[in-house]
């Protein structure tokens, strides 16, 4: 298909694809593999777009490509046009019976709050056509919400406490209480819960700045005026209990991963906010196509 961008060029769907894909990627090699092609295939649709508007679209270096004005200037009407045929698409699909496409889903390291298994299965048997995409970002939730905001992703779950971030709609799903887990010999084991006041000063196991527990925790200590110390940083939280139960530190998980836990105690942490939500995110700036929907509709 050509659409007309100016009065003098026609420019393809498929040219207009393999820009926003540069451009959001900042590289035609990562382009190339996000669109299954070749990445001379990418380059040569790039320069003949720049040949048919008469402007370089993007500053080229050895590391990046980033938008020249022009570029910047051609984005959000590629992605407009781009919407406009994925909608038709998505219309002609349903009067033929079923979704088609690409959904691309962020997800987080550890979910228990959903049972992610079972909704992206019943996801595909209910829309075979639509092949599912799942990434995690290793900055945690904070990498997924770039994502989001570059239109690498068309959803993501995520944990993020407080309003939502610039350019980012929030679904809420569910949410979970953290709680103190100490070793037993720990002077806080026996005690029934703790206040945040009484927990400056101590060594804690947390995961890496972006991740949602790590940013309610952050969040509360702030609130409380109370410096917290970090000294261990974990990537999967599920083994939290298990550096706490070996004398490293203390830590802050929550309650659906305590269940059954043995070797250390748990207590309440009174005074703070301490709660660990969970929502699906999507772009505030983009209207979600068939195939986004029908995820959305099934988990809310």
């Amino acid at each position: 298909m050509t659409i007309k961008i100016c009065d003098t060029c026609g420019v393809e769907l498929r040219q207009l694809e393999y820009f926003v894909a540069v451009a959001e990627e900042q590289h035609f090699s990562r382009a190339a593999e996000r669109l299954h092609v070749v990445q001379s295939a990418v380059s040569a649709a790039i320069k003949t777009l720049e040949r048919e508007l008469g402007v370089p679209l993007f500053d080229r270096n050895a590391k990046r490509v980033l938008l020249t004005d022009a570029g910047a200037a051609l984005l959000p009407r590629a992605r407009t046009a781009l919407d406009a045929a994925r909608d038709a698409r998505d219309a002609v699909d349903e009067v033929r019976g079923g979704l088609r496409g690409t959904l691309r889903l962020g997800v987080l390291t550890s979910i228990r709050l959903l049972d992610l298994p079972a909704l992206l299965g019943e996801y595909h048997r209910r829309h075979p056509g639509v092949l599912l995409q799942t990434s995690a970002a290793p900055s945690g939730s904070a990498g997924l919400v770039t994502a989001l905001t570059e239109h690498r992703l068309d959803l993501a779950f995520v944990s993020l406490p407080g309003p939502p971030p610039p350019g980012i709609r929030l679904l809420p799903l569910a949410s979970a209480q953290l709680d103190l887990v100490v070793p037993p010999g720990h002077p806080l084991a026996g005690r029934e819960s703790v206040p945040i006041t009484e927990l400056a000063g101590l060594d804690f196991i947390d995961s890496p700045a972006g991740y949602g527990n790590r940013a309610v925790a952050d969040r509360a200590f702030a609130a409380a005026g109370v410096r917290r110390r970090v000294t261990i940083e974990i990537s999967d939280i599920g083994t939290g209990a298990d550096y706490v139960r070996h004398g490293l530190g203390i830590t802050l998980l929550p309650r659906f991963l305590l269940d059954g836990i043995t070797g250390v105690a748990v207590l309440p942490v009174t005074g703070a906010d301490l709660r660990w939500p969970l929502s699906l995110a999507m772009p505030a700036d983009r209207t979600p196509g068939a195939a986004t929907r029908a995820l959305i509709d099934l988990v809310s």
